[in-house]
């Protein structure tokens, strides 16, 4: 395994602890000559990490959590960690994307959530604004256009656009929400455990539910029973236990 490493400090920090657990080869990404032949892995898609990902055959993207993430802070497009205690993703070939399958229930009933009953009323939708790095990284210049659009085949409920920035909390929106649409937005699964179903336009995210069936959406517990299986600490990264799990499955 390569583990590219960039000279953010975020990034070091994440990437040290699971080459530590992977026994992988650290190689600063200004020194990396790429191979088709590599499996690489990284943290996040900025400073050359992303274009590796588009090329490479065999990756390993690291990111925030599905759930119970790091505490996290926004400005404008940067984000700020408040503490590095939370859970991380670590999705193969892929950077959402994950397998709904029957696994034990035991990881899911360590992160204690409490989920909430699905809304049965709802007063709008919520349209989740892609950063700035994933509609230039997925090329979704008219995303938000075209998604309105497409909700607006399906309902006639009001749309509220929000992204990381936006005055309101996500938290507070919920409260009178229907639907949570996005492209690829990790809050559509915490949306879920609010109650309130989520809908996605990326490709390996409609199982879940996709714009269609917003009036009709369903939220699955088994899908945050795969999604504990894809998520890690820090401390579970540089122990082995993730890699141990993620090679083997």
């Amino acid at each position: 395994m390569i583990v590219l490493q960039t000279d953010h400090i975020n990034n070091k920090r994440i990437t040290n602890h699971f080459a530590k657990g992977c026994n992988g080869k650290i190689i600063n990404i200004k020194d990396y000559v790429f191979d088709i032949e590599d499996t690489v892995s990284s943290y996040g898609i900025l400073r050359g990490t992303g274009n590796i990902f588009k090329k490479s055959n065999n990756f390993y993207y690291i990111d925030h959590g599905y759930l119970s993430a790091s505490k996290r802070s926004f400005n404008k497009d940067k984000t700020m960690f408040k503490d590095f205690d939370g859970y991380f993703r670590v999705v193969h070939n892929d950077l959402i994307g994950f397998k709904t399958n029957k696994k034990d229930k035991s990881r899911l009933e360590k992160l204690n959530i409490d989920f909430k009953k699905k809304r049965i009323a709802g007063e709008y939708i919520i349209l989740s604004e892609p950063s700035a790095y994933m509609v230039k990284y997925f090329n979704l210049t008219n995303w938000v256009k075209t998604t309105i659009e497409e909700i607006q085949r399906y309902t006639d409920r009001k749309i509220f656009l929000h992204n990381k920035t936006s005055k309101i909390p996500l938290d507070l929106l919920l409260d009178k929400a229907w639907a949570f649409v996005s492209f690829q937005s990790t809050a559509g699964f915490k949306a879920m455990t609010s109650g309130v179903p989520a809908h996605f336009t990326y490709e390996s995210l409609k199982n879940i539910n996709s714009i269609e069936e917003i009036e009709n959406g369903k939220i699955d517990k088994d899908i945050f029973v795969s999604l504990s299986y894809n998520q890690w600490t820090l401390k579970e990264f540089e122990s082995g236990e993730a890699w141990e799990y993620i090679s083997k499955d």
